[in-house]
């Protein structure tokens, strides 16, 4: 028997949509960087972009569980000497929740060119409007629980 490989050639790639609306924001993240790598198919190789692009909307009503919400800082640093800057994440998801969800996923790919790649396939919308209806995506039910 031979080891099925797949290749940019032989990979179909899909659209799909992603309603964000009560979802823990780092849930979310996971299983949308699973579809992006191409784990949710059968022929997922690793060294492979096999993925399928992910459009996630709503993520203005994207949450966080416990008290994340008034704990947790974004850091980043401006590269310049005491250049550390804090946001805590009640007034980070308030302004930018979609770099909040953005990031998230990209926290959760593979740290190469590939992941790079991968990020590309994906798309993020604070409301419930796209642009992406061209390509006809499906809905995508993630297996995530909802605090509604």
């Amino acid at each position: 028997m031979k080891t099925y490989m797949a290749n940019d050639q032989t990979v179909t790639r899909k659209w799909y949509v992603v309603d964000a609306d009560g979802m823990p924001l780092g849930r979310l993240a996971s299983q949308v960087a699973a579809v992006l790598r191409g784990k949710n198919k059968p022929q997922f190789t690793p060294h492979v972009d096999t993925g399928d692009f992910v459009i996630v909307i709503n993520t203005d009503k994207v949450i966080l569980t416990g008290k994340k919400l008034e704990k947790k800082v974004k850091r980043h640093h401006t590269l310049y000497m005491g250049g550390l800057k804090e946001v805590k994440y009640d007034k980070y998801l308030a302004e930018k929740n979609n770099d909040a969800v953005y990031e998230a996923v990209k926290g959760m790919l593979p740290r190469n060119s590939l992941g790079r790649k991968m990020l590309k396939k994906l798309r993020v919308y604070k409301g419930a409007e796209h642009k992406h209806e061209a390509q006809q995506p499906e809905q995508l039910n993630l297996v995530v629980k909802r605090y509604n």
